[in-house]
């Protein structure tokens, strides 16, 4: 019941309380008796002999070549063994596992020494936008209508129905794939958009942990068979999109680019990518055959009056976040000033930048004792140290400086009261507004 193994999943999927089984099982094994030494002559009991007979004609019956965690299970829930009678108790029966099997495997098969790679590879290696809008996690996307029409109407074409978002970095481009998501949950898309899922690509994970050769093809196949299995309600989104030119290749193996184009041709999957203007050039015009797959949307960077609209828009989300009220001049100075002076950026990230910088700057100094407030502290700190040391002190330039220390004291304390009831007064105003 290994957490990365096929059984827990499956046990999970029917319902029936794993950890509980666990412990139940381990207490049954503890049990029992033990054997200590060297034993001379180990055998196979009757029961045991059945249960792996029958695992391997659930195995010939699956149409698999290797027996694995789910075939034994199924065995177990169709014997007579203690081990059976105590997946019972926990309402484990032959026939919801087979119910729970063709949920959690689908149409895949046993056809190596580790299926469980390939065993809901969508939810292991992809992220569902769809379903995230559906519970509002998405930021809303304002102001990019044109180029969420443009994607919808290259997503609705025949062929190459593949858009490609080309843009600098920071202009948006994951945003606008964010927007179609919300508009595909408020059924603001053409009837061959209806009820889609975007489904996100995250080639890192299928990268990760792939050790042998092999494994990461038959993770993207995998994957990718889930895809097609779906019959068009699934849109992928491919972010990065240059990541996939060389992604898994070695020696002697596939890159991810080259098992998508054959699929892209044929129209079976439709594909929205996401990548730079640079990186654009440098990878993807290189192979003829995958630019040619993707019909390119340009993104330019918004206009400083709208970068003003995309920030009026998020202004409630960063609100709530940071737990300031923050005022619509500061908005429109965010997006004026850095437009002026933050270089080798571009709008609207580096307004929303500034925006989250200056909220969660305020927050602290309101949270936590303003940076004036602690310098003055600290100060009146050390003065403290210093006379105690200068009391113990009997000659005349001593009691000179300590004179001195007790007048420079009491105005420390005096400016750091009033910067203090300043402060006061300002999270006091924050609270009402609040």
């Amino acid at each position: 019941m290994h957490a990365e193994g096929i059984a827990r999943p499956l046990l999970e999927k029917i319902g029936a309380d794993v950890d509980q089984l666990r412990a139940r099982l381990r207490s049954e094994l503890e049990g029992r008796p033990t054997i200590h030494g060297v034993a001379a002559d180990l055998r196979l009991s009757s029961e045991l002999r059945t249960v792996l007979d029958t695992a391997e004609k659930e195995m010939s019956k699956l149409k698999d070549e290797f027996t694995s965690a789910e075939h034994y299970l199924l065995a177990l829930g169709g014997s007579n063994v203690p081990a059976a009678k105590l997946l019972k108790d926990f309402g484990v029966t032959r026939d919801k596992l087979m119910q729970g099997l063709q949920q959690v495997r689908g149409s895949q098969r046993v056809t190596d020494q580790n299926p469980e790679g390939k065993y809901q590879a969508l939810e292991k290696y992809g992220r569902d936008l769809t379903e995230l809008a559906r519970r509002g996690k998405i930021d809303p996307v304002i102001g990019r209508d044109n180029e969420i029409r443009r994607v919808m109407q290259v997503l609705s074409r025949r062929t190459k129905n593949n858009p490609v978002l080309i843009g600098d970095p920071g202009v948006g481009k994951t945003a606008i794939v964010e927007g179609l998501a919300r508009r595909i949950i408020s059924g603001d898309v053409p009837d061959s958009l209806k009820s889609k899922r975007i489904i996100v690509m995250d080639i890192g994970a299928m990268v990760a942990g792939a050790k042998f050769r092999g494994e990461f093809e038959d993770r993207l196949k995998a994957f990718l068979k889930e895809v097609t299995d779906a019959q068009g309600q699934i849109i992928l989104f491919i972010d990065e999109l240059h990541t996939i030119v060389g992604a898994g290749a070695a020696e002697g193996s596939v890159d991810a680019s080259n098992m998508l184009k054959p699929m892209l041709a044929r129209g079976e999957l439709r594909t929205i990518g996401a990548t730079t203007i640079d990186e654009y050039r440098k990878y993807i015009e290189k192979d003829a055959a995958l630019e040619r797959r993707f019909q390119p949307v340009l993104v330019n960077e918004p206009s400083v009056e709208d970068t003003i609209a995309i920030l009026r828009g998020l202004k409630e989300r960063y609100e709530v976040h940071h737990g300031v009220r923050i005022t619509d001049s500061a908005l429109v100075a965010a997006a004026v000033l850095s437009h002026r002076y933050i270089t080798g950026r571009f709008l609207p990230d580096k307004a929303i930048d500034l925006v989250d910088e200056a909220a969660s700057r305020l927050k602290i100094e309101l949270d936590s004792m303003p940076t004036e407030i602690d310098v003055i502290e600290r100060e009146i700190m050390q003065h403290e140290m210093e006379r105690q040391a200068l009391k113990k002190e009997k000659d005349p330039a001593s009691k000179e400086r300590l004179k001195k220390l007790e007048k420079e004291l009491a105005e420390l304390k005096e400016k750091s009261n009033a910067l203090k009831a300043e402060w006061q007064k300002e999270k006091a105003i924050l609270e009402e507004q609040r």
